[in-house]
């Protein structure tokens, strides 16, 4: 029975420190965008890059893959 006059203060203090973290995370936007970061690695980040930095990608990409592939037997 004694063990309750540590144990509800206690679970009190944990419920409070619970209720803070979570409107401390609402209040610095924690919240604002749950599916962004979801979708965006659905994207490739050719997407931000411009037309002289995309062709240069391919075209190095192109040059990696080809040099990957292994010899064809002979």
């Amino acid at each position: 029975m004694t063990i309750l006059y540590l144990l509800i203060p206690l679970s009190l203090i944990l419920l409070g420190l619970a209720v803070w973290a979570f409107f401390w995370a609402v209040k610095h936007d924690q919240f604002d965008d749950l599916e962004g970061p979801a979708h965006r690695i659905l994207f490739d980040d050719e997407n931000d890059l411009t037309a002289e930095q995309r062709a240069e990608h391919k075209k190095t990409s192109s040059q990696r893959t080809d040099s990957d592939e292994p010899e064809p037997p002979a």
